[in-house]
């Protein structure tokens, strides 16, 4: 981190939590946070648009971005898919001074705090366990299978809370939000021990 206004914000959370519905309030409400898009392998969602919400990248794009080093994390998520933050973005992003978030799930964020242990960690936890089964099944975009592996992956992304430096509670997305820009946007806290 090289000061206020280019700190490096972690936000991660289980499945169907909202991190994406949050970090879209975000890029709506604030331009001045800048949002990491990550690569992915799997196909795109209904209404998802290339290089807004991800970028969409083939097995062997994925394989060529990892052997170059160009993602600063990766990980096989839900057992089904891959996701990564491209790594030049975010510097060039801190380089120029702007708060910078980085929307990611739990394996990713564990990399990054080994690489970059001064960022801000933030936990998104949803109001309930069944708060977050309603999320999941209401979205409509997993088959059944899906949702099983998804749910199994959260009990276990629920049980990480204690890593990160601080928990925001999504029950309204924009108080969420808020709250999560102003942990951003604040003096710099210390990290949990």
């Amino acid at each position: 981190m090289t000061g206020r206004g280019s700190r490096l914000t972690v936000l991660a959370g289980p499945t169907a939590v909202g991190k994406g519905t949050v970090a879209a309030y975000v890029r709506m409400h604030h331009p001045e946070v800048w949002i990491s898009v990550s690569a992915t392998t799997r196909p795109a969602r209904p209404g998802e648009v290339e290089g807004r919400h991800y970028h969409f990248v083939s097995d062997a794009g994925f394989d060529a971005m990892v052997a170059r080093g160009d993602l600063l994390e990766w990980a096989v998520v839900h057992r089904a898919w891959r996701y990564g933050t491209p790594r030049r973005p975010v510097e060039e992003a801190l380089a120029h001074g702007r708060p910078a978030l980085l929307e990611i799930d739990l394996q990713g964020a564990r990399q990054v705090r080994a690489s970059m242990p001064d960022a801000l960690f933030v936990f998104l936890k949803p109001p309930s366990w069944e708060e977050l089964v309603r999320r999941l099944v209401g979205r409509g975009t997993e088959t059944p299978e899906e949702r099983v592996r998804r749910l199994e992956t959260a009990r276990a992304e629920l049980a990480a809370e204690t890593e990160f430096d601080v928990t925001v509670v999504n029950t309204e997305v924009p108080v969420a939000a808020e709250e999560l820009v102003a942990l951003m946007t604040g003096p710099p806290r210390a990290p949990s021990p």
